[in-house]
């Protein structure tokens, strides 16, 4: 048993994680009676989320009461890209939207009694707050990665006094909890396999393909913001070739990212890329987290194909700047609600090649 899982860990963990996502299409399609299966991706996507608010809290924390007077981190320059992903994601999605109008049909069961959305920019802003001053253990507990941050940075700013025996247990389980990031990972593909399994199997491959021009716009679009939007921005930053960093990313988060669509779950792994990549951890400690929270690419897209789809499906016509207005917005609204999901691609693999761009 020891051999053989040397023998799989030596595999690499993209070709693994292909080989999970083709034994799950197959479980799906011959045995979707076997729901048990679906248990790995449940356990997996769980795992992720439970640890990785840990991840982020002493991460941050450490980086921070070790961090030097004057130290430089380019959070700056950081956030000023996640601000411009976000715009040009809501843009790419809107033109998307023009090009290729879609038509959906909408269930006459469906109620929305029960959504209440925002009454304007002043309860955005309350909810982003109280999101940040929020009680730290319950910031832990439900994964409000506003209020794990801003704790973590009080925390690391209030322990740089500390002793050094103190910043050595700080950074001690700051590696433990890493440690256990890393074996969570290695079981990705396990966890892959049980959730395309669950797709396939609960909604077959008919349904998929009934809403193929909504998947190939919406995919289509993040791809072109993964592949065309974000290599532009680095050219312009770096003067360089974006492509060999693209490439990396996309095939050690984008795949991950992509299949456990999740933001928060995909903190540990694009920490991980960044760990592997040289890049200074005092550095994406913060920034990838904070991606995770306001870089919500992902999130635009996803809102503004859909909310501009349903528009058009109900013969509402909306110009062009109002559209781009609205999509940028509701990306907005997204980023200052903790529990908001971002399903795409898109956002965590954004958060880490923003991240990356100046490195």
């Amino acid at each position: 048993m020891k051999n053989l899982i040397q023998k799989w860990n030596s595999i690499n963990l993209i070709k693994r994680i292909i080989c999970g996502l083709i034994v799950g299409i197959i479980l799906g399609l011959a045995i979707p009676q076997a729901s048990v299966i679906s248990i790995l991706g449940d356990l997996f996507v769980g795992a992720l989320r439970g640890i990785a608010p840990l991840l982020v809290f002493f991460l941050v924390m450490s980086s921070l009461c070790h961090m030097g007077k004057g130290q430089k981190t380019n959070m700056k320059f950081v956030v000023v890209l996640y601000l411009l992903g976000n715009i040009l994601s809501a843009l790419a999605a809107v033109i998307s939207s023009r090009l290729f109008p879609i038509m959906l049909t909408f269930s006459e069961s469906t109620n929305t009694s029960d959504v209440t959305p925002p009454s304007g920019v002043a309860e955005v802003l309350k909810n982003l707050l109280m999101n940040i001053v929020s009680n730290p253990v319950d910031a832990l507990v439900n994964a409000n990665y506003i209020g794990i941050l801003a704790w973590a940075i009080i925390f690391g700013i209030a322990l740089k006094a500390a002793s050094e025996t103190t910043k050595t247990v700080i950074e001690n389980i700051s590696d433990a909890t890493s440690t256990a990031v890393r074996w969570i990972i290695s079981l990705a593909p396990f966890g892959i396999m049980g959730l395309i399994f669950t797709t396939i199997s609960e909604q077959g491959l008919g349904v998929l393909l009934s809403y193929g021009r909504l998947i190939c716009i919406l995919v289509g679009t993040m791809l072109f913001v993964a592949l065309v939007i974000n290599p532009i921005i680095t050219f312009i930053c770096t003067r360089q070739n974006p492509y060999p960093l693209v490439l990396r990313c996309l095939k050690d988060s984008g795949i991950t990212a992509f299949f456990t669509r999740s933001s928060a779950a995909n903190i540990p792994v694009n920490m991980e890329l960044c760990k592997d990549l040289g890049l200074d951890e005092d550095t994406y400690s913060i920034s990838i987290p904070l991606g995770a929270t306001i870089n919500m690419g992902g999130a635009a897209i996803t809102i503004s194909i859909m909310a501009l789809a349903a528009a058009h499906t109900l013969g509402i016509s909306v110009d062009f700047p109002t559209a781009l207005i609205l999509c940028i917005l509701a990306a907005a609204s997204a980023a200052s609600h903790p529990a908001c999901p971002a399903p795409t691609i898109t956002t965590s693999y954004s958060s880490l090649f923003s991240h990356t761009e100046f490195a």
